[in-house]
Protein backbone atom coordinates (compact mmCIF):
# COMPACT_ATOMS: atom_id res chain seq x y z
CA UNK A 1 0.00 0.00 0.00
CA UNK A 2 1.54 3.24 -0.98
CA UNK A 3 0.79 6.42 1.37
CA UNK A 4 1.40 10.34 1.32
CA UNK A 5 1.88 11.97 4.16
CA UNK A 6 1.83 15.61 4.68
CA UNK A 7 2.83 18.03 7.18
CA UNK A 8 1.99 21.53 7.18
CA UNK A 9 1.73 22.49 10.95
CA UNK A 10 5.02 24.95 11.25
CA UNK A 11 6.70 26.37 9.21
CA UNK A 12 9.29 23.24 8.79
CA UNK A 13 6.91 20.90 6.71
CA UNK A 14 7.47 18.01 5.20
CA UNK A 15 6.04 15.34 2.78
CA UNK A 16 6.77 11.40 2.96
CA UNK A 17 6.14 8.61 0.59
CA UNK A 18 5.68 4.83 2.61
CA UNK A 19 4.41 1.80 0.55
CA UNK A 20 3.63 -1.24 3.18
CA UNK A 21 4.90 0.58 6.16
CA UNK A 22 8.12 1.49 5.27
CA UNK A 23 9.33 4.88 4.10
CA UNK A 24 10.16 5.29 0.46
CA UNK A 25 11.50 9.31 1.26
CA UNK A 26 11.01 12.03 3.44
CA UNK A 27 11.48 15.87 2.46
CA UNK A 28 11.06 18.90 4.01
CA UNK A 29 9.14 21.54 2.68
CA UNK A 30 10.74 25.03 4.49
CA UNK A 31 7.92 27.84 4.12
CA UNK A 32 7.87 31.06 6.02
CA UNK A 33 4.58 32.25 4.43
CA UNK A 34 2.63 29.17 4.34
CA UNK A 35 1.99 26.14 2.18
CA UNK A 36 -1.01 26.94 0.34
CA UNK A 37 0.73 27.98 -3.03
CA UNK A 38 3.87 24.99 -3.08
CA UNK A 39 2.46 22.10 -1.51
CA UNK A 40 0.76 20.46 -4.17
CA UNK A 41 3.83 21.15 -6.43
CA UNK A 42 6.13 19.63 -3.85
CA UNK A 43 3.27 16.75 -3.76
CA UNK A 44 3.63 15.66 -7.67
CA UNK A 45 7.36 16.11 -7.56
CA UNK A 46 8.05 13.49 -5.04
CA UNK A 47 5.53 11.57 -6.81
CA UNK A 48 7.52 12.12 -9.96
CA UNK A 49 11.06 11.06 -8.25
CA UNK A 50 9.91 7.52 -7.61
CA UNK A 51 7.93 7.36 -11.10
CA UNK A 52 4.44 7.62 -9.13
CA UNK A 53 1.17 9.93 -10.19
CA UNK A 54 -1.87 10.64 -7.78
CA UNK A 55 -3.35 7.97 -9.32
CA UNK A 56 -0.93 5.22 -7.44
CA UNK A 57 -1.12 6.41 -4.31
CA UNK A 58 -3.61 3.95 -2.26
CA UNK A 59 -4.22 6.35 0.96
CA UNK A 60 -3.44 9.86 2.51
CA UNK A 61 -1.86 10.52 5.97
CA UNK A 62 -1.68 14.51 7.46
CA UNK A 63 -0.38 15.75 10.69
CA UNK A 64 -3.75 17.05 12.39
CA UNK A 65 -2.23 19.16 15.00
CA UNK A 66 -1.67 20.65 17.65
CA UNK A 67 0.66 23.34 15.50
CA UNK A 68 -0.22 26.58 13.05
CA UNK A 69 -4.19 26.98 13.05
CA UNK A 70 -3.86 27.84 9.26
CA UNK A 71 -1.29 25.20 8.93
CA UNK A 72 -3.15 22.66 10.00
CA UNK A 73 -6.10 23.23 7.83
CA UNK A 74 -3.94 23.68 4.48
CA UNK A 75 -2.32 20.10 5.04
CA UNK A 76 -6.06 18.69 5.86
CA UNK A 77 -7.72 20.57 3.16
CA UNK A 78 -4.64 18.83 0.52
CA UNK A 79 -5.09 15.34 1.30
CA UNK A 80 -8.68 15.82 1.73
CA UNK A 81 -9.28 16.99 -1.28
CA UNK A 82 -6.81 15.00 -3.17
CA UNK A 83 -8.62 12.17 -1.47
CA UNK A 84 -11.85 12.63 -2.44
CA UNK A 85 -10.94 13.28 -5.99
CA UNK A 86 -9.15 10.28 -6.23
CA UNK A 87 -11.85 7.98 -3.97
CA UNK A 88 -9.44 7.43 -1.27
CA UNK A 89 -9.03 7.48 2.54
CA UNK A 90 -7.68 9.39 5.11
CA UNK A 91 -5.33 9.02 8.29
CA UNK A 92 -5.25 12.03 10.41
CA UNK A 93 -2.24 11.88 12.99
CA UNK A 94 -1.64 13.85 15.91
CA UNK A 95 1.34 15.85 16.29
CA UNK A 96 2.08 14.25 19.43
CA UNK A 97 1.46 11.00 18.57
CA UNK A 98 3.88 11.42 15.56
CA UNK A 99 6.40 12.68 17.70
CA UNK A 100 5.53 9.77 20.29
CA UNK A 101 6.50 7.15 17.38
CA UNK A 102 9.84 9.05 16.57
CA UNK A 103 10.75 8.39 20.39
CA UNK A 104 12.24 5.53 21.89
CA UNK A 105 11.67 3.51 25.94
CA UNK A 106 8.16 2.27 27.12
CA UNK A 107 7.00 5.92 28.10
CA UNK A 108 7.47 8.44 25.55
CA UNK A 109 6.51 12.68 26.22
CA UNK A 110 6.09 14.25 23.06
CA UNK A 111 6.03 18.43 23.83
CA UNK A 112 5.54 21.13 21.63
CA UNK A 113 5.86 24.86 22.20
CA UNK A 114 2.75 26.05 22.61
CA UNK A 115 3.36 29.34 23.63
CA UNK A 116 2.52 31.45 26.47
CA UNK A 117 4.11 29.92 28.75
CA UNK A 118 2.29 26.58 27.75
CA UNK A 119 3.32 22.97 26.08
CA UNK A 120 1.03 20.65 24.21
CA UNK A 121 1.88 17.91 25.92
CA UNK A 122 0.80 13.61 26.55
CA UNK A 123 2.69 10.72 27.54
CA UNK A 124 2.40 7.39 25.16
CA UNK A 125 3.60 3.88 25.68
CA UNK A 126 5.59 1.91 23.21
CA UNK A 127 2.87 1.06 21.53
CA UNK A 128 1.49 4.23 20.83
CA UNK A 129 -1.32 3.96 23.13
CA UNK A 130 -2.27 6.93 25.40
CA UNK A 131 -1.27 7.01 29.09
CA UNK A 132 -1.49 10.69 29.71
CA UNK A 133 -4.37 12.43 27.50
CA UNK A 134 -3.18 15.25 25.20
CA UNK A 135 -3.31 18.71 27.02
CA UNK A 136 -1.99 22.05 26.82
CA UNK A 137 -1.09 23.61 30.16
CA UNK A 138 2.33 24.96 31.53
CA UNK A 139 4.95 22.31 31.82
CA UNK A 140 4.84 22.00 35.43
CA UNK A 141 1.06 20.39 35.05
CA UNK A 142 2.34 18.19 32.82
CA UNK A 143 5.20 16.70 34.98
CA UNK A 144 2.82 16.90 37.61
CA UNK A 145 0.48 14.58 35.48
CA UNK A 146 3.61 12.11 34.70
CA UNK A 147 4.26 11.75 38.68
CA UNK A 148 7.20 9.67 39.46
CA UNK A 149 6.77 7.74 36.01
CA UNK A 150 9.86 7.86 33.83
CA UNK A 151 9.02 9.27 30.77
CA UNK A 152 11.58 10.18 27.68
CA UNK A 153 10.54 13.62 26.16
CA UNK A 154 10.58 13.96 22.48
CA UNK A 155 10.46 17.01 21.02
CA UNK A 156 11.96 18.27 17.28
CA UNK A 157 13.27 21.76 19.29
CA UNK A 158 14.05 21.46 22.69
CA UNK A 159 15.07 25.44 23.07
CA UNK A 160 11.43 26.26 24.84
CA UNK A 161 12.12 23.63 27.88
CA UNK A 162 16.02 22.55 27.76
CA UNK A 163 15.75 21.37 31.46
CA UNK A 164 13.27 18.47 30.83
CA UNK A 165 15.53 15.06 31.06
CA UNK A 166 16.22 12.42 29.01
CA UNK A 167 15.88 14.15 25.48
CA UNK A 168 15.09 12.67 21.74
CA UNK A 169 15.47 15.21 19.33
CA UNK A 170 12.78 14.58 16.85
CA UNK A 171 13.82 14.61 13.04
CA UNK A 172 12.21 18.04 11.36
CA UNK A 173 10.93 15.76 8.65
CA UNK A 174 7.48 14.84 11.16
CA UNK A 175 5.74 13.52 7.65
CA UNK A 176 7.90 10.25 7.98
CA UNK A 177 6.73 9.62 11.31
CA UNK A 178 2.75 10.71 10.76
CA UNK A 179 3.42 7.75 7.82
CA UNK A 180 4.51 5.52 9.38
CA UNK A 181 1.53 5.92 12.35
CA UNK A 182 -1.09 6.26 9.59
CA UNK A 183 0.24 2.94 8.35
CA UNK A 184 -0.65 0.96 11.19
CA UNK A 185 -4.38 2.37 11.32
CA UNK A 186 -4.58 1.80 7.87
CA UNK A 187 -3.72 -1.81 8.08
CA UNK A 188 -6.57 -2.06 10.99
CA UNK A 189 -8.89 -0.65 8.70
CA UNK A 190 -9.84 2.67 10.83
CA UNK A 191 -8.60 5.06 8.05
CA UNK A 192 -11.83 7.78 7.39
CA UNK A 193 -13.67 9.21 4.33
CA UNK A 194 -12.39 12.48 3.61
CA UNK A 195 -15.43 14.70 5.21
CA UNK A 196 -15.18 12.60 8.14
CA UNK A 197 -11.59 14.43 8.96
CA UNK A 198 -11.05 17.10 11.17
CA UNK A 199 -8.22 18.68 12.60
CA UNK A 200 -6.76 18.32 16.17
CA UNK A 201 -6.64 21.63 17.74
CA UNK A 202 -6.03 20.64 21.70
CA UNK A 203 -7.19 24.35 22.00
CA UNK A 204 -9.47 26.93 20.68
CA UNK A 205 -7.91 29.42 18.09
CA UNK A 206 -6.94 32.93 19.55
CA UNK A 207 -10.48 34.00 17.58
CA UNK A 208 -12.38 31.96 18.66
CA UNK A 209 -11.54 32.77 21.98
CA UNK A 210 -11.76 36.23 22.09
CA UNK A 211 -14.81 35.92 19.96
CA UNK A 212 -16.24 33.77 22.84
CA UNK A 213 -15.24 36.67 25.43
CA UNK A 214 -16.67 38.82 23.40
CA UNK A 215 -19.93 37.10 23.14
CA UNK A 216 -20.41 36.77 27.25
CA UNK A 217 -19.25 40.19 27.53
CA UNK A 218 -22.23 41.07 25.51
CA UNK A 219 -24.79 38.50 26.25
CA UNK A 220 -24.29 37.15 30.33
CA UNK A 221 -26.20 34.24 29.42
CA UNK A 222 -24.27 33.01 25.78
CA UNK A 223 -21.35 31.89 28.07
CA UNK A 224 -22.39 28.37 28.84
CA UNK A 225 -23.63 27.64 25.63
CA UNK A 226 -20.81 28.69 23.46
CA UNK A 227 -18.80 26.58 25.64
CA UNK A 228 -20.95 23.61 25.27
Amino acid sequence: MTVLAVDTTSEFGSLALARDGQVLEAVGVHSANGFGHVIFQEILALLDRHGLTLADVDGYAAASGPGSFTGVRVGLTAVKGLAEAHGKRVVPVSNLRALAAAGAGPLRAPLIDARRGEVYAAVYDEALQSVVGEMVAPLPRLLEAIGDRKVTFVARDFSPFPDVSPQITASRELAAAVAAVAAGVFAEGLALLPEQVEANYVRRSDAEMRWKEVLSLADPNAGPRAMS
